[in-house]
């Protein structure tokens, strides 16, 4: 298995609730993902199967070269970056922003009696550089903004040296000013050929930074569309995943979308 991720007719039910229905992924190296959809879509259930903290009901996740079951989910984490809302819930408010990021090395959220080395706490401090909130490092994370949060989130993710980079609505919340900056950082690493494979989910295609290569479009757990944006991101494809005629432009590698005129 050579895709960073294969997903095959991957479902997931909670009750009587099927969260995600069938839904099929391939994801290659080399390649930028971004996966769209309207509140409820199972956007987020997706990226939670992805990093194998989620199991479906049915179907198979093949995870770098690993399949869920058959494979000892602590080892394939680290190698796997993930920011989430759910993931900054669980990180004490009283901790140092610096050890925020730093404790992805033992896959912790909160440092207690762990020992780090000079240069995990280097890299720690070079990556909130490159997220542009080192000033931060010795604040604590529950005095943080929305977006410093979600910048902090995105360092701590990094800093296992992943394969794969799951984004949960990294720019939501965010102002225009706070989500142009982290959208340019976003450029800057998704045109770097060492940087993860990212996977990103958002609401809106305002948030898809320049060099995606790929778009998951979901509806009610369903696949509407997958492929290469220029193909996936379509006014007829998103008029289809959010319900509304829409109309989609594309200037300079970066997307809108507004309600079609009549």
């Amino acid at each position: 298995m050579s895709d960073v991720l294969d997903l095959s007719a991957v479902t997931v039910r909670r009750g009587s609730s099927v969260l995600l229905d069938a839904v099929d992924l391939q994801v290659a190296d080399g390649e930028r993902w971004v996966v769209l959809g309207p509140n409820g879509a199972g956007k987020s259930t997706l990226l939670s199967v992805a990093a194998g903290r989620l199991f479906p009901t049915s179907g198979t996740v093949g995870v770098l070269g690993e399949v869920l079951g058959r494979v000892d989910v602590f080892e394939l984490r680290p190698r796997i970056g993930l920011a989430s809302t759910a993931l900054g819930a669980a990180v004490p408010r009283a901790e140092r922003v610096r050890d925020v990021v730093v404790t992805a090395a033992y896959g912790v959220t909160g440092r207690w009696r762990e020992e780090y080395d000079p240069d995990d706490e280097a890299r720690a401090l070079e990556l909130l550089g490159l997220l542009g909130v080192a000033h931060l490092a010795e604040r604590a994370f529950g005095t943080l903004s929305d977006g410093e949060r979600k910048r902090t989130q995105i360092a701590r993710a990094l800093m296992t040296d992943p394969e794969l980079l799951l984004l949960d609505e990294p720019a939501g919340g965010l102002d225009l000013g706070g989500r142009e900056d982290l959208l340019r950082r976003l450029t800057a690493l998704a045109a770097d050929p060492a940087a993860p494979t990212p996977v990103m989910v958002t609401h809106h295609v305002e948030e898809i930074p320049v060099g995606t290569t790929h778009a998951l479009l979901l509806r009610g757990g369903r696949v509407v569309v997958s492929g290469p944006v220029e193909q996936a991101l379509t006014s007829p494809a998103l008029s289809d995943a959010f319900g509304l005629a829409l109309e989609v432009e594309r200037r300079d590698g970066r997307f809108s979308a507004r309600a079609a005129t009549a």
